[in-house]
C-alpha cells in the first residue's frame, strides 16, 4: 500500500463526510432526510474501507467491517465503541428499512452521534 493510495482513500472519505454533514445540516423534509441516510450509507462504506487501507499500510489485515473496527479500536484510532457498533447495526438496517419511525431515529443518530464520531476518525487519519 503506497502513500498515494492512502491519500486518495482519505480524500474520497473526507468528500463523502462533508456531503453527509452538509445534508444533515440542511435536511428539513422526509425526502431530504432520506437523502442523508443514503449519504450515511455511502460514508459508512468509505469509513471502514479507508480504515482497512490504513491498516494495510501498517501491515495489518482485516477483511470485514467488524474486523476493521475491532483492529482500529485496538490501535486506539477509534473511541466510543458503542457508537460504532450502533453505526454498523444502523447501516445494516438501512438496506431493509421501510418504516418512517426507524428512518427518523437513524437520521437523528446520524446527526447527533455518527457525524461527530466520523469526524474524529477523519481527524485522526489525517494525522498519519
Amino acid at each position: 500500500m503506497n502513500p498515494e493510495e492512502t491519500k486518495y482513500a482519505l480524500g474520497e472519505f473526507e468528500s463523502a463526510f462533508l456531503k453527509l454533514k452538509e445534508g444533515a445540516d440542511q435536511a428539513r423534509g422526509e425526502l431530504e432526510k432520506d437523502g442523508v441516510i443514503q449519504r450515511f450509507e455511502f460514508t459508512y462504506e468509505l469509513l471502514w474501507k479507508t480504515l482497512k487501507i490504513f491498516l494495510q499500510s501498517k501491515g495489518l489485515q482485516a477483511k470485514t467491517p467488524r474486523d476493521v473496527f475491532r483492529e482500529a479500536f485496538r490501535l486506539e484510532w477509534l473511541d466510543q465503541e458503542e457508537v460504532f457498533l450502533n453505526m454498523m447495526e444502523d447501516r445494516n438496517q438501512t438496506s431493509h428499512m421501510y418504516d418512517e419511525e426507524t428512518s427518523r431515529e437513524i437520521f437523528n443518530r446520524v446527526k447527533t452521534q455518527y457525524i461527530p464520531a466520523i469526524k474524529r476518525v477523519l481527524d485522526r487519519l489525517e494525522e498519519f
